[in-house]
C-alpha cells in the first residue's frame, strides 16, 4: 500500500498510509545495492509503496533538499522530500547565524526548486528599529527571496507564518538554537515539542530534535530536522555556483570570458560590482568559500 513517510529514525521509519493508519516499517534490503549514496536512501516526506513491515519500493521525488555528510564516505544526506517550501529559520543574536551558511542553503534550494522563506527568529533580542536587521532584510529581499521577521515570545510574525503552512508541505531547517522547536510549540502548543537553550560560552544552540518527523498543523504539515551544523554542497561544478547567486547571475552576464568564475580573471564584471556595492562582499565572500570547497573536495 501506498503511504507518505513521516517520522525516520535511522534504520525505522513511520509511515502514514493512505488509508489513514501509520506503521512502523523498514527498508527492504535491496534498496542499499541500487548506488544511492546517501546516509539515508529513505527521507520524510517521500511517498514508498509499503509490503506488511518493509517499504519495497519509492516514488521518483519532485524535489528534495539535500547536503553533503559529515560522513564523507557516503556521500551525502538528504534533509526532506517532496516539499512546496522551506522555512529557513536564522537568528541576529543568541547565537547569530552564519551568512555562509544561509547562502549556502539557499544555493542548494534553488539548485533542486524548493522555494525559501527566510525567517528571521528572535527580533525580540535585537534594539528597535536595528539598522542592521534593516539592511539584512533588505538584501535578501532585493534578491527576490520573502523574508518575515519573527519572535516567538512575543509572538511578532507568527500568524503571518501560519497562514503560508495551510495546504502545504513545509520544512523547518536552520543551525541549533534558532527557534525551531519553538515556533512548533507556538503554533500548536498540543505537540509539546523538546526545547533548549543556548550556551553561554559558545553562543550556539543545543540539539533538541534527534530525528525528522512530520507534523501535521495549521492545515498543513511542518517536517522538523535536527539543527544543521554545516552545510557542504554536493554534485555541483564550479562553473554552476554563480547561476544560483540571482546577482552574481546577473552580472556575469557583462564579464569578459564566458566562462569566468570570478575570482582573478580580466575584465570581470562581478568582481567590479562587488567593488561598487553593487554586490554585497558577504554574499560574493559565500560564493568564493563554495568554489573552494567544491575545488578542495571539503566539507563545511
Amino acid at each position: 500500500m501506498k503511504g507518505l513517510v513521516i517520522k525516520s529514525t535511522g534504520s525505522r521509519y513511520c509511515v502514514e498510509l493512505m488509508d489513514g493508519n501509520v506503521v512502523e516499517a523498514r527498508m527492504k534490503g535491496r534498496f542499499r545495492l541500487q548506488g544511492i549514496r546517501t546516509t539515508n536512501p529513505i527521507a520524510v516526506g517521500d511517498w514508498v509503496e509499503v509490503e506488511g513491515e518493509q517499504i519495497t519500493s519509492i516514488e521518483e521525488r519532485r524535489n528534495y533538499i539535500i547536503r553533503k555528510a559529515s560522513n564523507l564516505s557516503k556521500e551525502s544526506h538528504i534533509l526532506a522530500a517532496n516539499l512546496d517550501q522551506v522555512f529557513l529559520f536564522v537568528t541576529l543574536a543568541q547565537p547569530e547565524t552564519p551568512n555562509e551558511f544561509v547562502d549556502r542553503f539557499l544555493v542548494t534550494a534553488k539548485a533542486y526548486d524548493v522555494p525559501v522563506v527566510l525567517v528571521v527568529n528572535k527580533v525580540d533580542l535585537l534594539p528597535e528599529d536595528d539598522e542592521y536587521l534593516k539592511g539584512y532584510c533588505y538584501l535578501y529581499r532585493s534578491l527576490g527571496y520573502e523574508v518575515i521577521t519573527c519572535s516567538v515570545e512575543t509572538g511578532e510574525g507568527i500568524e503571518a507564518l501560519k497562514t503560508r503552512i495551510d495546504g502545504k508541505v513545509s520544512l523547518l531547517a536552520g543551525n541549533s538554537g534558532v527557534g525551531k522547536s519553538s515556533f512548533l510549540n507556538a503554533v500548536d502548543a498540543s505537540l509539546g515539542v523538546k526545547t533548549g537553550s543556548i550556551s553561554k560560552v559558545h553562543q550556539t544552540g543545543m540539539h533538541t530534535t534527534t530525528y525528522a518527523e512530520m507534523f501535521a498543523v495549521a492545515g498543513g504539515k511542518l517536517i522538523d530536522i535536527p539543527g544543521i551544523k554545516g552545510f557542504g554542497l554536493i554534485d555541483m561544478e564550479p562553473a554552476e555556483i554563480g547561476h544560483y547567486f540571482p546577482e552574481i547571475f546577473q552580472q556575469a552576464k557583462s564579464c569578459k570570458f564566458a566562462d569566468c568564475l570570478h575570482r582573478n580573471e580580466p575584465d570581470c564584471a562581478v568582481r567590479r560590482a562587488v567593488e561598487e556595492h553593487l554586490i554585497s562582499e558577504s554574499r560574493y565572500q559565500s560564493y568564493l568559500s563554495i568554489l573552494e570547497d567544491i575545488s578542495a573536495g571539503k566539507y563545511r
